[in-house]
């Protein structure tokens, strides 16, 4: 695609973890898995802005007027997090990370702070709004295809972890509650995918060399926004994988396409006016399963007639999803059904041709015309089909502004409305902030620590970067300098390399090797306890929590050479496999593979003369 004729502006948005202590309380950046301590149930409701008015996205949430059920920890959550006392005073150290990375990128810094309440009301947090604080504005990084200007970096503490949903409830924990989280949103700079891409990759260096971030799977979390000329903004959350921006931004850019092509389809249309019809005795015999489960459970057949969609609704937008997707997306998410059938894809789904046509009579249906069929309860089925009505309106002025959720595909599915600013409120219970960026220290870049060890440690490139972008830069260093005898090469690779093995080639979780494990491992290699070529033995043994010294204890090279001289002596004739077999089982632990295998054939060697 022709990127800069089509217009494309898009935008990063990033969320980082921090370690240590929670925004607004000393409560631990601890996440669990374990059974919890206590639950609370809450009904939450949107409450107006400071302008007065109650934002669109929040009304959304509160017409789906879901129970919202809360988990926690008596020793790891507190009366903050369940909105039962009022937030202690900003996390210092969270706001100075937060402040590194706003120098880092020349961003000017605020010199008071205010803390705001961003509501939100789908359950993911107690209070029904999010505390967020934006501390510098007006930064910049370098990219290969020009500057991309950074607008904002805010400080907010991270939502609930949601646990399951019903069509009626929501469940939470609330150890994720709290954390403090780094946003960085960029200008709408960005004009490739390649840049996108790249843009993330850069911001997420940055943020990875800061000394307090988490890390591991979900403690980052990049939302991609795009708009096309004649279009308008589409916030894409949740793109995980760095990798699949570029085809996400490439889909979203198609689908924006084809929506303006819609708008061009249908100048000249004007839409019916919204009715719904009961079409339940209809289909009363009808044998597809949807509408005979609705039918037992006494719910409603409606539907909805769109004059001269016929065509348009089973147009693609996007790799096998289709305006009927959208439809169906709208529905799912503000009435909570399963889903809609619509007639540019039946006769399909159980439903037959003779039922379309009776369906098509009842509605007073034209050749042009189409019809959106919803099996559900009565209320659910009405906000849906009116939700699908709303989205109908919607393709006559072309991109709807929402925000939308990243699949693993590089498709996107609606979540709702782009919120604005209704949903922003002071929060009165924190006192205000004045940071002193002139205290803070940068800290060494990602990309500055791999250059100085190839410098420093002479490893090569990979090694370097590897090691540099990993949890154990620290202890690399650490070990590098308590153990000079031992390469660096080779403390990268017990760090680095042995694990990623020990993972694909014995299926264990090696993510429960500890900082501590590593530095008895070094320990006892320092003091020859310990063979260097059974090191992976060693480490399967610490996550396994069998590791004992004792069964490690290394034997002399006489101590060896007798062992093997007796095996061979009893099993004279016998092939080396079966030697070797027997070594490795008299030898285990104590001497590596290796060495029994040189040893036993100079043995066998010696032997023969």
């Amino acid at each position: 695609m022709d990127y800069e004729k089509i217009g494309l502006k898009s935008g990063i948005e990033i969320h980082q973890q921090l370690e240590g202590k929670k925004l607004f309380c000393n409560c631990p950046t601890l996440l669990r898995d374990d059974k919890p301590d206590f639950e609370i149930r809450r009904k939450l409701r949107a409450s107006a802005g400071e302008s007065g008015k109650i934002d669109v996205a929040a009304k959304q949430e509160q017409i789906r007027n879901k129970t919202f059920i809360y988990q926690g920890y008596h020793d790891t959550t507190c009366l903050v997090e369940c909105d039962e006392e009022p937030p202690h005073a900003m996390n210092q150290d969270a706001l100075y990370t937060c402040l590194q990375l706003s120098k880092s990128v020349n961003a000017n810094v605020s010199p008071v702070v205010q803390v705001m309440r961003k509501t939100v009301a789908d359950g993911s947090n107690t209070g029904g709004f999010q505390r967020t604080a934006l501390i510098a504005r007006n930064g910049e990084i370098e990219t290969s295809e020009g500057i991309v200007r950074i607008d904002n970096i805010s400080l907010e503490e991270d939502a609930c972890k949601i646990v399951s949903e019903t069509e009626t409830e929501k469940t939470y924990k609330l150890d994720r509650l709290g954390i403090p989280l780094i946003e960085i949103g960029t200008a709408p700079d960005i004009k490739t995918p390649q840049q996108c891409q790249e843009t993330a990759k850069k911001l997420g260096m940055l943020l990875r060399s800061l000394p307090r971030v988490k890390r591991g799977l979900g403690t980052i979390r990049q939302d991609v926004n795009v708009s096309i000329k004649g279009g308008t903004r589409v916030e894409v959350k949740g793109a995980q994988d760095l990798r699949a921006i570029p085809t996400l931004v490439d889909l979203e850019i198609k689908r924006q396409m084809e929506l303006l092509n819609i708008k061009k389809d249908l100048s000249g249309i004007k839409l019916n006016e919204f009715k719904i019809y009961d079409i339940t005795k209809l289909l009363q015999k009808s044998k597809a399963k949807v509408i005979e489960s609705a039918i037992k459970v006494k719910g409603k057949i409606l539907a909805l007639r769109l004059n001269e969609f016929s065509g348009i609704i089973g147009k693609e937008l996007q790799p096998n999803y289709r305006v009927g997707s959208e439809f169906s997306g709208r529905a799912k998410i503000k009435a909570g059904v399963k889903g809609i059938f619509h007639s540019d894809e039946l006769p399909n789904y159980g439903i037959t041709k003779d039922e379309v046509d009776l369906i098509k009579k009842e509605l007073k249906c034209k050749e042009k015309d189409a019809f959106v069929l919803v099996a559900a309860l009565e209320d659910k089925a009405k906000i849906a089909l009116s939700a699908v009505y709303e989205r109908a309106e919607e393709l006559f002025t072309g991109v709807p502004k929402e925000v939308r959720k990243a699949e693993q595909n590089g498709l996107s599915s609606f979540m709702r409305p782009m919120p604005g600013s209704a949903r922003m409120y002071p929060e009165t219970d924190v006192p205000l902030a004045r940071p002193d960026p002139h205290s803070v220290e940068l800290p060494e870049l990602i990309s500055e620590r791999a250059e100085r060890y190839q410098k420093k440690f002479s490893l090569n490139s990979d090694m370097a970067n590897h090691v540099a972008k990993s949890n154990y830069s620290e202890l690399f260093e650490e070990l590098v300098k308590k153990y000079p005898k031992f390469k660096p090469a080779f403390i990268v690779d017990t760090l680095i390399s042995m694990p990623i093995e020990i993972k694909k080639k014995y299926q264990l979780d090696s993510s429960k090797l500890t900082d501590e494990n590593y530095k008895d491992l070094f320990k006892y290699l320092h003091s020859e306890e310990i063979h260097k070529d059974i090191v992976v033995d060693v480490l399967i043994d610490m996550i396994k929590g069998k590791f004992d010294l004792k069964n490690y204890e290394s034997l002399s090279t006489e101590d060896v050479h007798e062992t093997i001289k007796k095996i061979v002596s009893k099993n004279k004739g016998a092939p080396f496999g079966a030697l070797m077999g027997q070594c490795m089982k008299a030898l285990a632990g104590k001497v590596s593979g290796k060495v029994i295998s040189e040893a036993l054939r100079k043995e066998i060697s010696g032997a023969q003369k």
